[in-house]
């Protein structure tokens, strides 16, 4: 791939006018989006046909320019991601009373399988034989899409609840199962969303629906076996501006219905004894309060940031007096100490807290008041309690890792302190965690802020300054970004590239108010954090000026689009994966599903002019100009209802007519997928392939040769490379060793562009085999 690939499809220009605020601009491309989006949603096949034609067009440039010339390194990533993908693997089964339930998979299965053992009542010890509730390797044949989104058995354990996706979106099925001869009940429930709690009695149960912009707005009461049409509607959120879902308190005792904006929460609340009962208020609405409450004997235990309490605390009060005047410190606030989530169980509280970017667990006795800490070993890693089923435990399930250390499982005793290892992650085709380096460093923005980086590479790639890099970043809604380990990234760094992950404010990564500081009004801060974490890797020597690749997905494409506008220097190559890049005609958008509550996270530019001005100011698809920018790759999906489809293909439009000499730029839709992309797991290794041929291609390092490279004779010590003027090149240490036998070697040669005349283009040590009589005209090597 280079500049001077092929043409890529010009889209047709048809001038539509938006004023906003005084301010009117033409967009010409507003046509890609369907008029009737929400069926296309629904059925890819009702796209309209012009809309149609120009994205297989673009389809079939990208496969021309990118997929075709990379076939045979596609084949060889996805060969390496799936030999480090234990076919076969199972989770560790979680004891539910008289069951454990687990997730396996069957060698060569694309689909998860859901089990259920009995559990010995002395040992309390899964045993055999399993039970299959759910095959998903079956129950997906003949769908071209295919997802479990969600599971729950009821407390008598005769009844599972499933939620199945055939689109990809957000809208799923819902079906009964009796688990004794794994019939289904014979009706469904259309049109709801993942999610369910069951009443005590195993009859009762409660689900949200779905409106028709995708937003859940319904819970609904129902009872198995009876008509969907009788269910009881408890609750309805007329609000577009909230999210709502449903859940239940770690006791199992009360169903909570909670609604949110970015920064402020509601929540009722109804016993699960008395299905039947009021849904009642838990305590009077607060702007810019964020809390959920959890029950444990007589209180409930309320995490909340209300009365200034930054990075949270912890509040108890008696169930039957929940309005906030009655709330008590049981935690108090204290500011560095990020709490993120709490876990109850009969005896113990555990604190997922977060301080200086870097996990930790801590345990509370509730009887005695003692707390301790559950310490870890690495620079940076990951954490994740494992809740499970039983309330009445000792036992805390935590899994570790870290971007080296493979994922454990581990029981933790909350009593005896004592551990015990119950799985590591197994890599088939072999993994020595000491064959990798795992680094914390901190990048100064020009704020002083401390943007913590996480860096992974083989202790065999130097940190010299010679080195490609590979960053990643998102930075929003307060969502962060694990130190965690993934397969996905071995390929590129066992090539020698460096991986980092960028901790950019918008996350949580550093408390609570790491993501005030990255949203609104300080939006800026994301995209510029990115661009320093990039600077900082160059200058401290874990990467070459230029041989960096970025990537970001969802609102971490939009990332990625503005870095491309504001920094396109930095990169060599950037992957925006189903990219949040049309900002402003999204967020002026109040049909879209979650425009409006995204107005707290973004700002309102329909109704404020400075938040209008700012957004704009940044806005990737509406800030494209004539730069340099680097080859782009733009993925997204047909039936994604949360980043819609016309946003990056409008985007790649803007890009390819404003700047067509630079890129390529290249689109990537797929036709049967939704935000997440493919459902089965071999399939989505494919998107990953893809993504890190396109990024090889972007660094030079592909161990590849690209010929006609020589001809037979000529065969010397030295070799002259020839090159069309129009094509930059980078050479470094070029020298060329003498033939071997039937062998030619060539050392250190390193081209950015790979379309050479006469010449050799390769990466580090290369073997070409020379026994071909005529020579040989095309090569390709690995």
């Amino acid at each position: 791939m280079r500049r001077g690939a092929p043409q890529g499809p010009i889209a047709a220009k048809v001038a539509k006018s938006i004023t906003q605020h005084g301010m009117t601009r033409v967009d010409h491309y507003d046509w890609m989006r369907d008029p009737n989006w929400q069926a296309v949603i629904d059925e890819p096949s009702k796209l309209a046909a012009n809309i149609r034609t120009h994205i297989e067009a673009e389809n079939a440039y990208t496969k021309q320019v990118l997929l075709d010339p990379t076939t045979a390194l596609r084949t060889t990533l996805f060969k390496e991601l799936k030999g480090k993908l234990k076919q076969d693997d199972s989770s560790v089964p979680a004891n539910n009373g008289a069951f454990a339930y687990a997730t396996r998979f069957r060698q060569g299965g694309q689909y998860p399988i859901i089990y259920r053992l009995s559990v010995d009542e002395a040992t309390r010890a899964p045993k055999g034989p399993e039970q299959i509730l759910i095959d998903g390797d079956k129950e997906s044949r003949g769908q071209k899409f295919w997802a479990l989104r969600d599971w729950e058995v009821n407390p008598q354990q005769d009844i599972m609840a499933y939620f199945v996706d055939l689109e990809g979106g957000n809208k799923v099925t819902l079906r009964f199962r009796v688990t004794a001869n794994g019939s289904d009940l014979p009706y469904k429930i259309e049109g709801a969303s993942a999610g369910l709690v069951w009443a005590k009695d195993g009859r009762t149960c409660f689900y949200t629906l779905l409106d028709a912009n995708f937003r859940s707005a319904k819970v609904m009461r129902h009872i198995v076996g009876e008509d969907p049409k009788t269910d009881v509607l408890i609750y309805e959120e007329r609000d577009p501006a909230f999210q709502m879902g449903i859940g239940k308190t770690s006791s199992d005792e009360y169903l909570i219905v909670y609604r949110s904006e970015s920064e402020s929460s509601d929540v009722r609340i109804l016993p699960l004894a008395t299905p039947t009962a009021r849904l009642r208020q838990f305590t009077r609405y607060r702007k810019g309060v964020e809390y959920l409450p959890d029950h444990h004997g007589d209180h409930f235990y309320i995490r909340n940031n209300s009365g200034g309490a930054v990075d949270f605390k912890i509040s108890k009060t008696p169930i039957g007096a929940t309005a906030a005047a009655n709330w008590t410190d049981f935690i108090p606030h204290q500011a560095g100490t990020f709490i993120e989530g709490v876990s109850l169980y009969k005896g113990h509280m555990v604190r997922a807290e977060t301080v200086d970017a870097l996990p930790r667990l801590n345990v509370r006795d509730m009887e005695s008041g003692a707390e301790h800490l559950i310490a870890f070993p690495e620079e940076a890693y990951d954490v994740d309690v494992l809740r499970g089923f039983e309330w009445n435990t000792t036992n805390l399930r935590y899994t570790y890792n870290s971007p080296s250390t493979p994922t454990e499982t581990w029981d933790y005793d909350l009593n005896t302190k004592n551990r015990v290892l119950r799985k590591t992650q197994e890599i088939p085709s072999g993994h020595n965690k000491d064959d990798y380096v795992v680094r914390r460093k901190v990048a100064i923005a020009s704020d002083g802020a401390r943007i913590p980086l996480t860096i992974l590479h083989r202790k065999s790639t130097p940190v010299d300054g010679t080195a490609p890099a590979y960053i990643y970043g998102y930075g929003a809604y307060g969502i962060s970004m694990p130190a965690s380990f993934s397969t996905a990234r071995l390929p590129l760094v066992d090539r020698g590239i460096i991986y980092c992950i960028a901790h950019v404010r918008g996350g949580q990564e550093r408390g609570y108010q790491w993501y005030l500081d990255g949203k609104l009004m300080k939006k800026q801060n994301t995209f510029s954090d990115f661009a320093r974490a990039t600077e900082v890797l160059v200058e401290e020597k874990f990467a070459a000026p230029g041989k960096i690749v970025a990537e970001g997905r969802s609102a971490g494409g939009l990332l990625m689009g503005v870095v491309a506008n504001q920094r396109p220097e930095l990169y060599a190559g950037i992957i925006a994966g189903v990219a949040f890049v049309d900002v402003i005609n999204t967020i002026s958008d109040a049909t879209l599903p979650l425009t409006p509550p995204e107005w707290t996270e973004w700002g309102n530019p329909i109704t404020d002019k400075n938040a209008f001005n700012y957004m704009m100011a940044y806005s990737p698809y509406d800030q494209v100009g004539a730069k340099a920018y680097p080859p782009i790759l733009a993925q997204t999906a047909l039936s994604d209802s949360q980043v819609t489809y016309w946003e990056p293909t409008k985007w790649v439009a803007r890009l390819r007519e404003t700047a067509p000499d630079a890129g390529p730029y290249l689109l990537r839709v797929n036709m049967e997928a939704g935000h997440g992309g493919a459902s089965g797991r071999f399939d989505r290794l494919k998107e990953v392939a893809e993504s890190h041929a396109f990024a090889l291609w972007c660094l030079g390092k592909r161990k590849r040769v690209f010929g006609p490279f020589l001809q037979r004779k000529g065969l010397n010590n030295r070799f002259r490379i020839l090159m069309p003027t129009h094509d930059p090149i980078f050479l470094h240490n070029l020298s060329w060793i003498t033939r071997q036998g039937s062998f030619l070697i060539a050392k250190a040669v390193w081209l950015r562009h790979w379309s050479v005349r006469g010449g050799i283009c390769c990466e580090g040590d290369m073997i070409m085999n020379l026994t071909r009589p005529d020579g040989p005209e095309w090569c390709e090597m690995y």
